[in-house]
């Protein structure tokens, strides 16, 4: 039985709009999403702001009921044994809310496990295992404002955990941390595969998908658009290459015109500090790197290289459409 079902899910939101004369749109932010998920599998959910990522996890978490479709966490309906539901997961997200700034680490662990009802026998033993876990252990005395935001983000993780979740939610748990409090919270991640757990992660960090999951799924515009693992979506890409070009001041009316030049899958723009970087990928065998500063003839130029694509390559062909 897989661990976590989704078929044919939708939701949909009104919306009002206008000053004096208000009018109602309705807009769809997930369209028939599916997927499955296997127990102990570490499943990706990438895609970008809007594209309906949390949406999806609400619906599986019960936070929102589907407008149409169906979705199941370990055999049980998400509308229909809401709390057999929220009883078997864990749910974390990204950012700093949801921990007691005033409490310690430890104070934090011991109040949200009298929430989640853990039994006063188990609690010393749980806590002490979920601090050696996400790497507080020897911390947990210290205040919360005190803490780093990867600590916090840690701390949130064990907070999830407390009730022994067989399934668990993250929504974006590194936005916003350093790279060396990135790297230990990925490993934390890691921990919970190991452990048995079955995950689902959003993220909008390529090389962490790439590092983490077994499987991912790309979502735009409220649709899944390719499904696979890691490699088997690089390889959506892998046939050809990637041309990117150091520029100052490229305008979008220059950067449409590389879209149409023959043989170029995609062309995005990356601000990299003071250079912005046209980033190109480029069908196998074509050669197109005279043409595209052609249509630069009007921006400042620097270097312009050549390299394989990666998995964020792949990521931005499928939601800029480039595979659609």
């Amino acid at each position: 039985m897989a661990a976590v079902v989704a078929r044919d899910l939708c939701r949909t939101f009104t919306t009002r709009q206008g000053a004096l004369r208000r009018t109602a749109k309705t807009v769809e932010a997930v369209k028939g999403v599916s997927f499955e998920i296997a127990p102990g599998e570490l499943f990706g959910l990438l895609g970008p702001n809007g594209a309906g990522k949390t949406t999806t996890i609400k619906m599986l978490i019960t936070l929102l009921i589907p407008t149409s479709g169906t979705a199941s966490v370990l055999g049980r309906d998400v509308v229909e044994d809401v709390r057999e539901v929220r009883r078997r997961i864990g749910y974390v997200f990204g950012g700093d809310r949801g921990l007691y700034e005033r409490l310690s680490g430890l104070d934090n662990l011991r109040y949200f496990s009298e929430l989640y009802g853990v039994s006063p026998r188990e609690q010393k033993a749980r806590v002490g295992e979920l601090l050696e876990l996400v790497g507080l252990t020897g911390r947990e005395g210290e205040k919360v404002e005190g803490y780093s935001r990867g600590m916090r983000q840690r701390l949130h993780i064990a907070r999830g955990l407390l009730h022994d979740p067989d399934v668990i939610f993250l929504d974006e748990p590194s936005i916003g941390i350093d790279p060396v409090g990135a790297r230990e919270l990925r490993a934390t991640v890691a921990g919970l595969r190991e452990r048995g757990k079955t995950v689902l992660l959003t993220t909008h960090y390529m090389f962490e998908a790439d590092e983490l999951c077994d499987r991912i799924a790309v979502i735009r515009s409220g649709e899944i658009v390719a499904e696979g693992t890691p490699g088997a979506l690089k390889g959506l890409v892998s046939a050809g290459r990637v041309m990117e070009v150091e520029t100052y001041g490229v305008v979008q009316d220059e950067v449409a015109d590389v879209r149409e030049v023959s043989g170029v899958r995609a062309a995005v723009v990356e601000e990299r500090g003071p250079v912005q970087v046209l980033v190109v990928s480029v069908e196998p065998g074509a050669e197109v790197t005279q043409q595209v500063l052609k249509c630069l003839d009007g921006t400042r130029v620097g270097r312009v290289s050549h390299r394989e694509p990666t998995l964020e390559d792949a990521y931005v062909e499928l939601v800029t459409g480039a595979h659609a």
